[in-house]
């Protein structure tokens, strides 16, 4: 597997230093939460990933990204100092929904939370904005804004109901409670629990082999996930005409079919487009 490569040549306005950074290892774009040693998100962490965000969103080639972090935690969170002193103005431009999360959803590839030790309130929402969520077996995951009289306001509460349903999310958000990672990966917040000293390998793996796989195809079956987590599997059903004559127009298609009538399966090798 090759090194990670900040900023290189095609990448230029990359964020290759500071609290948050974007390299590259071949098609897999990563960003790195890296503002030791809990990865707070104040403004200056906030304002790095938006634009890590949207570097990853307009770099051409890249097929998959993995989103991460180095030091103690994750993330613990906000830090709490940024609500000294807000007013209902201020309040609004903490809803980051449309400039993290929306913006991370929308990625027209595959995306994975790789998280490790800690991961509260900012950062899960954060990893809850992936398609998947990898997390060591030591993780705690919390959304604990309740203990400072305020509610997830990047969008955790909505998007753990949309994976765990509303009871439990009502009961994540409202106890304020921390969650280790094998009860969330069994309310299906959480795809897949590894012993902590595998998951960043292991991890970087799995981001690999998404950004191997159909990228056109890969983001077909996001829209069709999110119809039909939207607007129900009937909504689902009428986009996937749309879908199908879309697909079957893609040279990865095209090559996948042919190499399977010449090769048998699991042997096409997929240029993304």
């Amino acid at each position: 597997m090759s090194p990670l490569t900040p900023g290189r040549a095609g990448d230029a306005g990359a964020p290759a230093g500071g609290p948050v950074r974007f390299d590259r290892d071949g098609a897999v774009g990563v960003i790195t939460l890296a503002a030791p040693p809990l990865n707070l998100f104040d403004e200056q962490v906030t304002l790095a990933l938006v634009a890590a965000i949207e570097h990853a969103a307009t770099t051409a080639d890249l097929r998959a990204l993995l989103v991460r972090a180095e030091g103690d935690a994750f993330s613990g969170g906000v830090d709490v100092h940024n609500f000294q002193g807000l007013t209902a103005r201020d309040g609004a431009a903490l809803a980051l929904i449309e400039r993290i999360v929306a913006p991370l959803e929308a990625m027209p590839f595959p995306t994975l939370a790789s998280v490790h030790a800690l991961c509260l309130t900012a950062g899960f929402e954060l990893a809850l904005g992936c398609d998947m969520i990898w997390a060591g077996e030591s993780v705690r995951f919390g959304l604990v804004e309740a203990v400072v009289g305020v509610t997830p306001l990047m969008g955790g509460t909505q998007r753990v109901a949309e994976r765990a349903g509303p009871a439990r999310a009502r009961e994540l958000v409202m106890t304020g409670g921390l969650y280790d990672a094998a009860t969330l990966e069994r309310w299906n917040v959480v795809n897949r629990v590894l012993p902590d000293a595998e998951l960043a390998e292991k991890s970087m793996r799995f981001a690999h082999r998404l950004a191997a796989g159909p990228t056109q195809a890969h983001a077909l079956t996001k829209r069709l996930v999110r119809a039909a987590t939207d607007h129900g599997v009937s909504a689902a059903d009428a986009a996937t005409r749309d879908v199908a004559a879309r697909i079957v127009e893609t040279e990865d298609f095209k090559h996948g079919v042919r190499s399977f009538l010449e090769q048998g399966p699991g042997n096409a090798e997929f240029a993304g487009r």
